[in-house]
C-alpha cells in the first residue's frame, strides 16, 4: 500500500511539473510553443498516463468499471479541418489531459485514504479474532491462553472486566463484605426437607472428607489436571462428582487462580440439588474473598437465588441491588435478564 502511495505522490508531482508551462501560456499570451516544446510535452504526457493507469492496475486489481473510475484513456488524434490543419488547438489538448489527469489523482488518492482506513481495520479485527481463537483454544486443552495463569471462562458465560471494589449497601460500610449466611444479617429460615433421590443427582452432600478428596484426585495429579477432572463432571452436570472434585481442588490448590471458578461451581453444585444453604455459603465466599474475579457476579446471582430458595426473599433483593451497584456495567445480557427473573420471583421493589 505503502509503495502505492509513493507511486501516487510521484504522479502527483509530474503532474505539476507539466502543468506549469501549460498555466503560464494561458497567462503569458505572447509566449510560443514550438513544435519541439509540444512533442516533449506530449511525450511527457504519454508516459504520466502510462504510469497513472500501471497505478490504477496495482491499487484496484481486477476492479470492476461501475466500481472505480475508467483508465485514463489514450488521446484520440484531433480532428482535422479544411486544409489539412488540426480544428483544434495543441495547446488546448495538452490542458484537457492535464486536466483529466489531476482529476483522476484527486480519485485515486481518495481511493488510496480509503483502503488504508479498511486495511487498518481489518488489521484489528484480525487481532481480536487471533485473541479470541487463541482463549478458546486454550479453554479446550484446558491450559494457559496468555501465560498470566488467568482462568479460562465456562461455557455460558462472557469475560467479564475487572470489577471495582464492592460497593456500599444498606446496613454495612462501604468496603464491608456481606455477612455469611446464617448471622444475624441475613438471616435464613431452616432448610426444606430434602426430597426423595431420584437418580444421579440425589441431594444430600457429597462427603468431602480426606477419603473423598483421595478418590477425586489421585496421588501425583497436576493443578491443571485436577482442574480439568473437576470441570467435566460439570460440564457433564454430574453434581455430587462436581461437588466431590471442586472441594478436593480447593483444598489441594488454594492458591490456585482457578479458585474463583472452583467455588463458584461448589456452590452451582448444591444449587442444583436444592441444596439451597450450602449454596449460599459457597456463593458468598466467591464474592467476599474474589470480588474483582470473574465470576463474582455470577457468584451474587446464585447467592439471591439461593436466599430465594431459604425464603428469604428479602436478602436476595438486597444481593441483587449490590450486583446492580457493583458491577451494572459488566454484566452480560443474559445475567441482567437472571437478574430480572429473580427480582421478579423475590418481589423486589421497583
Amino acid at each position: 500500500m505503502m509503495r502505492f502511495v509513493a507511486s501516487v505522490l510521484v504522479v502527483a508531482a509530474l503532474a505539476g511539473s507539466v502543468s506549469a508551462p501549460v498555466a503560464a501560456q494561458r497567462n503569458d499570451a505572447p509566449a510560443v510553443l514550438t513544435a519541439g516544446d509540444l512533442a516533449r510535452t506530449d511525450r511527457r504526457l504519454n508516459k504520466l498516463e502510462g504510469e497513472m493507469r500501471a497505478v490504477q492496475r496495482k491499487v484496484f486489481p481486477g476492479g470492476a468499471a461501475g466500481a472505480i473510475e475508467p483508465e485514463i484513456t489514450a488521446p484520440v488524434a484531433p480532428a482535422m479541418g479544411p486544409g489539412g490543419t488540426p480544428a483544434s488547438n495543441p495547446l488546448t489538448d495538452l490542458a484537457q489531459r492535464v486536466g483529466e489527469m489531476e482529476r483522476q489523482l484527486r480519485t485515486l488518492t481518495g481511493q488510496v485514504e480509503a483502503n488504508e482506513f479498511k486495511v487498518r481495520q481489518l488489521e484489528t479485527a484480525m487481532t481480536r479474532l487471533q485473541g479470541d481463537l487463541e482463549f478458546r483454544l486454550g479453554r479446550l486443552e484446558g491450559g494457559q491462553v496468555d501465560g498470566t495463569g488467568a482462568p479460562p471462562a465456562d461455557p455460558g458465560f462472557g469475560l467479564q472486566a475487572a470489577a471495582p471494589p464492592p460497593a456500599s449497601i444498606a446496613g454495612t460500610r462501604p468496603g464491608q463484605m456481606l455477612p455469611p449466611v446464617g448471622t444475624a444479617r441475613v438471616p435464613t429460615a431452616p432448610p426444606p426437607a430434602a426430597p426423595t433421590p431420584t437418580g444421579p443427582a440425589a441431594t444430600g452432600p457429597t462427603p468431602t472428607g480426606p477419603a473423598a478428596i483421595e478418590e477425586a484426585v489421585p496421588r501425583g495429579a497436576t493443578a491443571v489436571a485436577a482442574w480439568q477432572a473437576a470441570y467435566g463432571k460439570a460440564l457433564n452436570k454430574d453434581w455430587p462428582g462436581t461437588e466431590a472434585h471442586m472441594a478436593a481442588f480447593l483444598a489441594n490448590w488454594p492458591q490456585s487462580t482457578r479458585i474463583p471458578q472452583a467455588q463458584y461451581w461448589l456452590g452451582r453444585s448444591y444449587a442444583e440439588r436444592a441444596l439451597h444453604a450450602q449454596a449460599a455459603d459457597a456463593y458468598l465466599k466467591v464474592y467476599n474473598k474474589h470480588p474483582r474475579s470473574e465470576r463474582a457476579p455470577d457468584a451474587l446471582l446464585g447467592l439471591a437465588g439461593a436466599l430465594v430458595g431459604i425464603k428469604n426473599p428479602q436478602q436476595g433483593c438486597r444481593v441483587l441491588g449490590e450486583l446492580d451497584s457493583v458491577y451494572a456495567k459488566t454484566l452480560t445480557p443474559a445475567q441482567q435478564a437472571e437478574a430480572k427473573t429473580l427480582r421478579t420471583r423475590a418481589r423486589c421493589a421497583a
